[in-house]
């Protein structure tokens, strides 16, 4: 009975809601797995004594009046205007798992069901309008390893992991570029798989099959992941960092047409030696966020690319000094912060306050299902609407959303989308 009724509530609020106005073409979600400091990074609390703030008691002025960010971040304070910040994201959990899941499903109901990705979500909202032959998710250079990410959608719309080193002197793509294997022994290879075509088999299935896997691999898509094709000075703008190369490979996937795209960067769950990490990992993430951004900027491209930025959770603003921790910081999931822009999201402003210490929500708590709801408003995904599970039927896309219990909602704050009436 209840869940006749919820679906029935799903059914009625897609019919609401109706065609959502497509503002966006593709996703760039830069994620910082482990967990970066909200106070490190975009909500500074540079008044509350070494305990909060540390080795970093200055503060970035930014280019909008009123907003300051993190002192290591000067690049990103110059462009304010280009995104905007979310400082009260909360799903309350501490854990990598619960954490990661929540961040990238949007679903924190507790339920039995495992959800896909967001990720996978947009592919399998785009199965039939995607024409390009590379995938339709790709993350650079491996996507999260917490959970399987097509969830109950399946493997088919998981993410294609790039593998390889995008700093490096030959960027080594999983299954397309390997130094080892030449167009000469690519060929032989193929020669040997025509003599087993041969067989009797479904000929038209297999050429096509053939067809695109050559595309793919020795086609013009496999040039995307050529960075050599980029001036030198594109890439020192980015940085030669593995996270700053893996956001310029992002951006060439934008411009080849993938919706969706994850620079996925490991290194952040810094529990001990934090600041000595940060001294390093947030001038390279300034570095490559900052080139990101301005770089769909001047291309034309940010219009219709929406950029994340954020982890699974945030670290406490409370410094551990004692030992073992020696000037960590933990996991935390109560508050912490994302930067969105391009794609329709607005720039220059701020969603949401963390109280004085940065230990609570103080006004206008942000949900994973908010932000990534957002997101598929953006693209053209009603938030609202159903997938197919193979035995319990059409499940909401954000079940979580639909509890009215819990606050939160849809960031209308910051796009140009209009609230409809049944939400207010």
């Amino acid at each position: 009975m209840r869940r006749t009724l919820y679906l029935t509530l799903i059914l009625v609020l897609a019919v609401c809601f109706g065609a959502t106005a497509q503002k966006a073409k593709s996703v760039i979600l830069v994620y910082l797995d482990g967990g970066p400091a909200q106070t490190d990074t975009f909500d500074p609390k540079p008044n509350m004594g070494r305990d909060y703030h540390g080795s970093y008691k200055g503060v970035c002025k930014t280019n909008v009046e009123g907003i300051e960010i993190g002192e290591k971040l000067p690049l990103l304070a110059q462009m304010a205007d280009k995104y905007s910040l979310i400082r009260s994201l909360t799903h309350g959990s501490h854990a990598h798992e619960t954490g990661h899941y929540a961040m990238i499903t949007g679903d924190t109901s507790g339920g039995a069901v495992v959800y896909p990705s967001f990720g996978a979500v947009i592919s399998y909202m785009k199965r039939d309008t995607y024409k390009g032959v590379l995938p339709c998710y790709i993350s650079v250079t491996s996507a999260n390893s917490r959970f399987n990410e097509g969830g109950f959608l399946g493997n088919t719309y998981k993410s294609f992991d790039t593998g390889g080193k995008p700093e490096a002197a030959q960027y080594e793509v999983e299954g397309i570029v390997n130094q080892f294997v030449s167009r000469e022994r690519m060929e032989q290879r193929m020669a040997m798989l025509g003599e087993f075509e041969r067989q009797p088999m479904n000929k038209q299935e297999i050429d096509s099959l053939r067809d695109i896997n050559m595309e793919f691999i020795w086609g013009n898509t496999r040039e995307v992941f050529n960075l050599h094709n980029e001036p030198d000075s594109v890439r020192q703008r980015y940085g030669k960092s593995r996270l700053g190369q893996s956001c310029l490979v992002a951006r060439r996937l934008v411009e080849a047409g993938v919706p969706f795209v994850n620079v996925r960067m490991t290194g952040w769950d810094t529990h001990k030696k934090h600041f000595q990490k940060m001294n390093t990992m947030l001038p390279q993430l300034d570095k490559a966020l900052s080139a990101l951004i301005a770089d769909l900027d001047e291309r034309g491209l940010l219009e219709s690319t929406i950029v994340l930025c954020g982890g699974e959770f945030g670290r406490t603003p409370k410094i551990l000094w004692e030992a073992p921790w020696n000037g960590g910081r933990a996991h935390f999931g109560t508050v912490f912060s994302y930067l969105v822009a391009g794609g329709g999201f607005h720039g220059g402003k701020v969603v949401g306050k963390s109280d004085k210490t940065g230990e609570k929500v103080a006004e206008r708590p942000v949900r994973p299902c908010d932000l990534i709801g957002t997101v598929y408003m953006l693209l053209g995904i009603d938030p609202y609407g159903t997938l197919p599970h193979a035995s319990e039927g059409n499940l909401p896309i954000l079940p979580s959303l639909l509890d009215t219990t819990k606050e939160g909602g849809l960031l209308y704050e910051i796009t140009d989308l209009k609230q409809p009436s049944y939400e207010k």
